[in-house]
């Protein structure tokens, strides 16, 4: 080793020293800078993860706000549907030809927590791009006809399997709360909406306390903000502030429950099981998300799908009891959903399925191994870097965090926090969130091989030898 050095040593001393300056360093290096953050007179939040070398810009504006801060069921979604049909100043078709005219695209998508206006441009137009995006935040003329017409195809809509599923899922398991609300809304709130009630929405949720505007990209943080001290200056703070990722201030109770939608005339069975998870700042998040990649997803489709190294994905191919299924992991701001959504034609097969689920289930509490635990640690590394692979996934990364939980954990922070998870720690959270604990589930399709709740409940615990 010492002689490994020595020449190494002699061979830098004796390069020439132009040798060293034609090197030329990593671009990135000069490029990147770390996330900054400012707030702005009027109380907004600004936040860049700047990227100098990339040649497009993102930027969005994350508003702590959605179906749950409802008062009529519905509004979220309408509001989604008509957000960009126009503004005070620029008509629908006007504002299309000037973000065409650009080459940007522009955006908006609602949940039951928040509401994102995203907007994707050269770097160059940046300054356009912000200009556009903040009147359609702030001077949206939410047109009479457009909400009439968003209205009736919210009500002609039709929902996937997989929607329907999980909104009566939401429904059942957080029944009487804000979060089991309908997100699209049901008949009867929808017939009432009107744009008087989207306006009161956005009056009272668009606020500076609840909002963040992010950026990512070829986006200078410093420009960044002047041009929102100059766009963003109509919006001030609550006259209670909240802050982010605060606006929802009662925890809904979780309740063991089912909901069978049975119809023999589809092909396929969809079921979904959950059991109450943990929230988006839990430090048992991550421990969760580990336990999810474990349990694992599998489609019959797919190419190599008898050979993924989850236990229940090799027990499913080999005995055909589903099509697919996805292990879930869905946290919110105050609790969340963990579970299980799979689609099967082998109708017979239901009950079988749910006994190996609920087998894995059991056995992370029990007997998960380091090996498991390890191989979930580097694939959830993997899919965290190849997920924020673009401005646009760095910027939408940024937002949601910031808008759920105020702060924002970069990849070098989740990564240290995975690789501290050992197979003692999910054992002990499986024990916590998984044994022994009430279970919602819904099936819809042809379901009568579909357990009972009993049993279903019952099988949520085993005898230890």
């Amino acid at each position: 080793m010492a002689s490994r050095l020595l020449l190494s040593n002699a061979i830098k001393a004796s390069r020439p020293s132009w040798v060293s300056q034609a090197v030329r360093p990593l671009s990135i290096s000069a490029a990147t800078q770390a996330a900054r953050s400012s707030a702005l007179k009027n109380g907004l939040t600004v936040v860049t993860d700047s990227d100098l070398s990339a040649q497009t810009a993102s930027i969005g504006v994350y508003v702590d706000a959605g179906s749950r801060s409802e008062t009529i069921n519905g509004t979220v979604h309408l509001l989604e549907q008509v957000a960009l049909k126009g503004t005070n100043s620029r008509s629908a078709k006007v504002l299309d030809a000037q973000v065409e005219s650009i080459g940007a695209s522009l955006d908006v998508n609602a949940g039951r927590e928040q509401i994102a206006y995203t907007a994707k441009s050269l770097a160059a137009d940046l300054p356009k791009s912000i200009e556009v995006l903040a009147d359609v935040i702030q001077n949206a003329s939410l047109n009479v006809d457009a909400v009439d017409a968003a209205r009736s195809a919210s009500l002609a809509g039709s929902e996937s399997p997989a929607e329907i599923v999980f909104e009566h899922l939401h429904a059942t398991a957080f029944q009487g709360s804000s979060l089991g609300r309908k997100f699209t809304g049901i008949a009867d709130s929808v017939q009432t909406l009107t744009r008087d009630d989207l306006a009161n929405f956005v009056k009272k949720n668009y606020t500076t306390d609840r909002m963040v505007l992010v950026g990512a990209g070829n986006v200078d943080h410093d420009a960044l903000v002047a041009l929102a001290e100059k766009h963003f200056n109509q919006i001030s703070a609550s006259v209670e502030p909240t802050g982010l990722g605060k606006s929802n201030k009662f925890a809904p109770s979780f309740i063991g429950s089912e909901v069978r939608l049975q119809d023999d005339t589809m092909e396929q069975a969809h079921i979904v099981l959950a059991v109450e998870g943990c929230s988006r700042s839990s430090p048992d998040h991550y421990t969760l998300e580990v336990m999810k990649t474990i349990i694992g997803s599998w489609d019959r489709s797919l190419g190599a799908a008898a050979h993924t190294s989850s236990r229940l994905a090799a027990i499913v191919n080999d005995n055909k009891f589903a099509n697919s299924f996805v292990s879930f992991n869905k946290a919110y701001t105050d609790t969340g959903l963990f579970g299980m959504y799979f689609v099967t034609e082998n109708n017979d097969c239901q009950d079988d399925f749910v006994h190996f689920l609920q087998k894995e289930w059991a056995r992370l509490s029990a007997s998960v191994t380091d090996v498991e635990v390890e191989q979930a640690r580097q694939k959830l590394k993997a899919s965290l870097r190849l997920n924020l692979d673009g401005p646009s996934a760095v910027a939408e990364d940024l937002g949601r965090q910031l808008a759920a939980t105020g702060k924002h954990d970069s990849v070098e922070v989740i990564e240290k926090a995975l690789n501290k998870i050992t197979a003692a720690d999910v054992r002990r959270v499986a024990s916590e969130y998984l044994w022994d604990r009430e279970i919602a589930f819904v099936g819809l399709g042809p379901i009568e091989c579909l357990p009972d709740y009993g049993r279903i409940r019952g099988n949520m615990s085993w005898n230890r030898v």
